[in-house]
């Protein structure tokens, strides 16, 4: 059974911001109670005698004060949520991962504090996007993109089959569409001394990928009758195709895995290219559990 519960993870950061607002417009959307976290540690590993007291203390009530200030702000940005705040001591990566096995959905931003300003995506927001029990969204690019299209990557894969479903329910929502994109790369032109020149037909091979790819599209078309649909196949990189046009929608919606990679990775190359590039927000979708 889904949570009603959306996470979102704060620091403090501007990417931190971004995240609750956008988390409080979905909370709103989905009438869903919205959780605003802070997880810190006062404790310092390596330290020679214990630390506590009035240092504990102090780190307590900063934490209360960031809390109390995003919830703030989420009630600012979108009234009508219903939103409560908790500062959480422990580690900030695994207390999200598991608090997401109790959420419908966690939102994080794409850079926090601390780490390198060069890097485009911060680590905790990685890990939790790769492991958390739960769909993920990574707030980026422009995030208060309101108007455009819901993308989605569909490769055939069944997390890609579920992501179709995700992206049909987000648009449904937004009063948008669904650009459905299916890449593929061309079999390049091949002979040997005991085997005949093999040439791809471009237009066969273009016409198959786009019947798999309105295969996997027509149960959600159907489902959701009102939501109009693009078909979009591309010869050219999954990763690359979506990044381009992240540049015009409102979500790119990604699965876990698709096909190809390794079974343990548990976010595929395509989708942690979205999580670091993409020009709007990121939802790393997982079916519920």
């Amino acid at each position: 059974m889904t949570s009603p519960e959306i996470i979102v993870g704060v620091d403090g950061s501007p990417g931190a911001v971004a995240a609750t607002q956008w988390a409080a417009a979905e909370a709103v959307r989905t009438g869903s109670e919205l959780v605003v976290v802070h997880v810190y540690d006062w404790r310092i590993i390596g330290a020679r005698a214990p630390i506590g007291g009035a240092y504990a203390e102090d780190a307590q009530a900063r934490a209360g004060a960031l809390v109390e200030s995003a919830v703030a702000d989420a009630q600012a940005f979108a009234p009508d949520v219903q939103v409560r705040g908790e500062a959480v001591l422990g580690g900030v990566a695994a207390t999200l991962i598991v608090a997401s096995t109790e959420a419908r959905l966690v939102v994080l931003g794409s850079r926090g504090r601390g780490g390198f300003a060069s890097l485009l995506l911060g680590s905790v927001s990685q890990q939790v996007a790769t492991h958390a029990a739960s769909p993920v969204v990574v707030v980026r690019g422009r995030p208060g993109a309101i108007a455009g299209p819901v993308v989605v990557g569909a490769d055939g894969s069944e997390p890609a089959r579920h992501a179709i479903g995700a992206a049909f329910e987000a648009a449904a929502r937004r009063d948008t569409t669904v650009v459905a994109v299916r890449a593929y790369t061309p079999v390049q032109p091949s002979w040997g001394p005991y085997v005949g020149p093999y040439v791809e037909d471009r237009e066969a091979r273009l016409a198959a990928e786009r019947e798999a790819l309105e295969a996997d599209v027509r149960p959600w078309a159907e489902k959701y009758p009102d939501v109009e649909v693009e078909a979009v196949v591309v010869d050219r990189p999954a990763a690359e195709a979506l990044i381009g046009i992240s540049s015009t929608a409102q979500l790119v919606v990604v699965g876990t895995r698709g096909h190809g990679g390794f079974a343990g990775v548990l976010v595929g190359s395509v989708g942690l290219h979205l999580l670091h590039h993409a020009e709007c927000p990121v939802l790393v979708d997982r079916p519920a559990t």
